[in-house]
Formats: C-alpha cells, sequence, structure tokens
C-alpha cells in the first residue's frame, strides 16, 4: 500500500464515482477530480491540471462530457503532455466503442509517453436507471432510436471493477479492454427485461433520430443534442452488435447479464419517485 494517491478524473460521473469508492474501500488513497473537489479539476482551466497531478503516478481519466467535443481531443493531449512533465506512470483512459473522436483519443494516449491502459466500452446499462432515460421508464416508455439493432450493453460496476484492476494489479500496462455485456439486447428486449423486473409495463417506442435530438435538446442545449446525436447515428448503425471478452480478460469472470443490473438498481431505489 501506498501513500501516494490515485487520480481520478471524472470523480463525480457514474464511472469515476464508483472507481473512486471501490478504491477507497481498498484502503487507497484517492484525489478526487472535479470541479468542487479539494484539489479542483476542470478541462476548460488548464491552470488546474497541474495541481492535480502533483504527487501522483497513476491516474483515471474520462473526458466530459464526451471525446466527440469540439476541442476535447486536443485538451487530452495537452493534458497527456502536462502529465508526463508531472511525472505520472500510468494512465487509464476511458474510451467509446465505435466512436471515431474516441479512436482518436485512444491515439493521443497511446503516442504519449505514458504507460496506459484503455477501457473501450460499450453503451452504459445505467443510463436507464440514473442517465436521461431514467424519467421516460418512470413514464412506462423507453424511448430510443435505432430500430432493432442489437447492443451488448454493459453494468458500469464492470467497467469500474477493470479499471480498479488496471490501477492495482500488475499485467494490464499497454492492453486495451474493450468491455461489453454478456449478450446482444436490442432496445425492445431491454425494455421487456426492465418490465420484468419493475412488474409494470415499459414499452419501447421506436423513434428517429431527429425525435432523439428533440428529446435530449429538451433536457439539455442544442449543441449538446447535436454532439449526443451524432454519436447515436454514429454508434446504432450495427457496428457494434457483438460481444467481446474484454471484462473475462481483465477480471478473470464473465461480465453481468442485464437483468442482474436492473435488480440491483431496482432493489437500490434507482426508479424510486424520490430517487
Amino acid at each position: 500500500m501506498t501513500d501516494q494517491p490515485i487520480l481520478v478524473i471524472g470523480a463525480t460521473g457514474k464511472t469515476g464515482s464508483r472507481v473512486a469508492t471501490k478504491l477507497e474501500a481498498n484502503g487507497l488513497p484517492v484525489r478526487h477530480g472535479a470541479r468542487r473537489s479539494e484539489t479542483p479539476f476542470d478541462w476548460e482551466d488548464p491552470t488546474t491540471w497541474e495541481p492535480v497531478l502533483r504527487g501522483v503516478s497513476k491516474a483515471y481519466v474520462t473526458y466530459f462530457p464526451d471525446l466527440a467535443f469540439p476541442g476535447a481531443i486536443e485538451k487530452l493531449e495537452a493534458f497527456a503532455m502536462a502529465a508526463v512533465e508531472s511525472g505520472l506512470k500510468q494512465m487509464v483512459l476511458l474510451s467509446g466503442r465505435g466512436e471515431h473522436f474516441a479512436s482518436m483519443g485512444e491515439e493521443v494516449i497511446r503516442n504519449s509517453g505514458l504507460g496506459f491502459t484503455i477501457v473501450r466500452s460499450a453503451w452504459f446499462a445505467q443510463n436507464f436507471s440514473e442517465g436521461y432515460l431514467r424519467d421516460p421508464i418512470l413514464g412506462g416508455v423507453l424511448p430510443m432510436p435505432g430500430g432493432n439493432i442489437a447492443e451488448p450493453i454493459i453494468d458500469i460496476d464492470d467497467i469500474a471493477d477493470v479499471v480498479v484492476a488496471a490501477l492495482t494489479e500488475e499485467g494490464h500496462l499497454g492492453e486495451r479492454y474493450e468491455v461489453t455485456g454478456p449478450r446482444l439486447m436490442t432496445f425492445a428486449e431491454m425494455a421487456a427485461a426492465l418490465s420484468t423486473t419493475l412488474g409494470r409495463t415499459i414499452r419501447h417506442v421506436p423513434i428517429t433520430f431527429e425525435d432523439f435530438h428533440a428529446n435530449v435538446a429538451a433536457s439539455g442545449d442544442t449543441f449538446v443534442a447535436d454532439v449526443f446525436t451524432a454519436i447515436a447515428r454514429e454508434t446504432l448503425d450495427g457496428r457494434n452488435a457483438h460481444t467481446t471478452d474484454g471484462v473475462e480478460r481483465a477480471l478473470g469472470r464473465k461480465p453481468r447479464d442485464f437483468a442482474e443490473f436492473a435488480q440491483t438498481a431496482m432493489a437500490a431505489g434507482a426508479w424510486s419517485t424520490a430517487a
């Protein structure tokens, strides 16, 4: 065990919060990298980068809101240079499966001179319980584009376990773990699984990408909707309709099934109106 903290960039996000919690549960010191952390971090303010990097040798990095946003790749490259100068030895980067800009981000880290591990992720199951689809599900619908395209949706806790292993165990440097759930599911099948777990009907509503854009814009802004719709168009075209062995290679076990995610989320009150 070391007194040197592990840096978690995006420590308040879906994956970062879980990674930080799991590291701390193992008795490891964590430096939380977020705007309101004790040592603040902001991708838009490079003056915050050196202080969070100071005195750490390992880091988990997610780019918020997404590597597809304009300027993200340039910022990641500049941050990687600052990390090299600070003496960082290993960076674990969260990447998106089938995304052009995410692949560009991976190459930035591969060519940075840092020791690295890439975690390239499928679509998050927790988008249903913590993200923008929670409210529609409370209303009994799952509105998604993509038709009958199947996705090997993954439980974020599996992602966090892979990241923690990469940061704390030998043998993960230089690896790219493409992580998915154990089976392909259409959105209609996901809605059926949620219906079984919640004990009430959740109906998949096929929508156009234009409708998807309007829904995202209504809950955020048009610029965010533009980027997220572009990602949806790119990735919900069948390119990701296969499973991989990334979780098993990293952890020696199979990933959690969507049904297990749904049961765990429901038990935790994810779809309670008071949540």
